[in-house]
Order: C-alpha cells, then structure tokens, then sequence
C-alpha cells in the first residue's frame, strides 16, 4: 500500500471523542515507528513518556481552538471562519447544509452580504483560493472573537455527525484562542502524561501557530498562517540540537513553525509573523527530528510533511499497518510518533 493512492475505509473515521468511546483523553492508541531502523511498535499513548528519552525536546502548540462555525440567518449556509488578517478582514469558507454536516459551497458572490444571528454579518470582497476561501469584512457589534464565542459553534466535517461542545476541541496546551481547526495532534495529552514526561526529563517548548480551515474536500497545502517562535523556545531547541539533543515536534502546525524560524545552520531564531512555508521532500527539514501526528486523509498534502520526516518506505508501512490494525482517522482518532 501506498500513501499516494490508499483508499480510507469509512468505518475507520473517528465519528466521535475517545471520551464517548469509553476512553480518556489519553487512551488512544499510538504506533510508533523509527526511521533508522524501520521498526514499527503497535502502543497507547500513556507509552509515549516511554518512547522518548531524557533531554529530548517536545514542541507544542498553544494556539486554541475557535468555535469558527456561524450559521448564517434565513439560509442553509454556515460562515466558517479561517484566519484573520492583518487589516482586520477575515478569510471565510461558505459551507452549504448537506444532511447533518456541511459541503462546500461556490455559489458566492463577490460584495455579497450574509446575515448572521445577533445582528452580526459578513460581506465578501474577493476570492481568495480557487473559489473556496474569500476574504470578508466583519461587522460583528465589537470584537470578533467575542462574537464567536457568543454565536458559533466547532468546525466539524461529515465524518462527525453530530456537535460536541468546544472543551472536545481544545488540547490541554491552549492558551491562546486563534486556530479555526483543533491542532489535534496534541488533544491526546492529559495532564498525567505531562506530569510523567517532565518526570522523565524530557522538556516541552512552546510555539504559537493559528491553524485556518483545511476543508478535507479541498486537498489544498497549507496558506499563510500566523506563528510565533518565542526566543525561549529558540534558544532551547538550537541548544538541544547543538548537544546531540532530539527535536519532537507535536503536530504538523509545529513542524511549519520551526522550520519556518529554522537558520541555515540548523539554529532556530525567535520569529514571528505569517509563514507560507511548504515541508516536501525536496526541501527537507532542518531542525525537526521526529513527529507525532494524527493520519491524515488520502491526497492531503500533509502527507508529504509526513515523508519529509519519515522518508517514503517506513511512512507507506505505518500507513498499511494503521489500516490493517483499525487504527482511527482524524482529529478524535489515533496517532501516530516518527522517530529518527
């Protein structure tokens, strides 16, 4: 099997939390697999503080998750709201009600105004990428992610049927509110699990990326997204690679953020701003040495983030073991840990 060409079973989609499986937060399953060796090791994530060693670096992200959804008044289409820019503006995806979820929608027009609840509206200026996103101006009575808060709800595609409250979409990292999807590579993280990573000597770092939507019809790479890479984590991160030291990033979000801040010798310099970086092979990686991550949906062009850091043959064999064992998709299914 091939991650190029794989074909997701439907029964393997995560169609709700691990929680209402029967499972904490932190009982999901995760396979390893090392890329010296091509071993692959079948776990749960309470092994990870096992998987990694003293000195090692865990990177993460603290963007939070916005409740991005807005339905919009006297049409069955909803506002999803992606990034906002530097002007004040927004980037938006209109999405049109299919059954319990939503599918894109195209129909939008630019100047077009759409009503939403509260006396809120949006109103398109132009495109932005081949007639998905465009870019909005707000009008929302006062700050915007104020209005969210009042009047949206979570970003949930159709392999999720039915709503679970914003607490489901938020990872024990968050402490700033800015991602219009989950950095759901982290949401498996308890606090017991920090409590034995610590223990074990490994330290986490910080990062700061704000995620817009993906819209999994789309297979898109990845637009600018606002990240910071503060001087302390910097400094550790340049600091552990000088010494031998490991680099794990928690997400693909973490991955564009460090390499983005990445120097030309390796070091990682505090950065901020937007990145429009694009992790492929041909590229490679600088500083990041290993990766977890959630599986993602055939064609998505974080799959080849994910060969970077893997390389071609190991990744096609987690992916034909991930399968093979039942292990779950998206963001309330299980992970996956590449290590070097």
């Amino acid at each position: 099997m091939s991650v190029s060409t794989f074909v997701l079973p439907a029964e393997l989609e995560a169609h709700e939390p691990p929680e209402a499986r029967g499972l904490a937060r932190d009982g999901v399953r995760l396979l390893a697999g090392e890329v010296s060796t091509g071993a692959t090791a079948h776990r749960r994530f309470t092994d990870l503080p096992r998987l990694l060693r003293a000195g090692d670096v865990l990177v993460v992200n603290t963007s939070g998750t916005l409740p991005a959804a807005v339905p919009v008044v006297g049409a069955e289409l909803t506002v999803h709201f992606s990034t906002e820019l530097d002007r004040g503006e927004w980037l938006v995806e209109l999405r049109q009600a299919a059954g319990k979820a939503t599918r894109p929608y195209h129909g939008g027009v630019a100047g077009q105004r759409y009503p939403l609840p509260g006396g809120g509206s949006v109103r398109l200026r132009e495109e932005y990428s081949r007639g998905r996103l465009w870019t909005a101006t707000v009008d929302a009575g006062g700050p915007v992610l104020g209005y969210l808060g009042a009047y949206g709800q979570p970003i949930r595609y159709s392999y999720v049927p039915r709503p679970w409250p914003l607490r489901y979409y938020q990872t024990v990292f968050a402490t700033e509110p800015g991602s219009a999807e989950m950095p759901s590579a982290a949401r498996p993280f308890s606090e017991r699990v920090v409590t034995r990573l610590v223990a074990a000597g490994v330290l986490l770092a910080p990062v700061l990326l704000h995620t817009g939507v993906a819209s999994p019809e789309a297979h898109e790479r990845p637009y600018p997204e606002r990240f910071v890479v503060p001087e302390t984590t910097a400094r550790l991160v340049t600091q552990a690679k000088a010494g031998g030291g490991r680099v794990i990033a928690v997400g693909t979000t973490v991955v564009r953020a460090l390499e983005t801040a990445a120097t030309g010798t390796g070091a990682v310099a505090a950065a901020s701003g937007w990145t429009e970086l694009v992790v492929t092979p041909e590229r490679g990686v600088r500083v990041v040495d290993g990766l977890l991550t959630g599986f993602h949906e055939p064609r998505a062009s974080h799959l080849d983030l994910l060969e970077t850091v893997a390389g071609r043959p190991l990744l096609d064999r987690m992916y034909a073991e991930a399968i093979g064992s039942r292990y779950l998709w998206h963001e309330f299914g299980d992970v996956n840990l590449i290590l070097p």
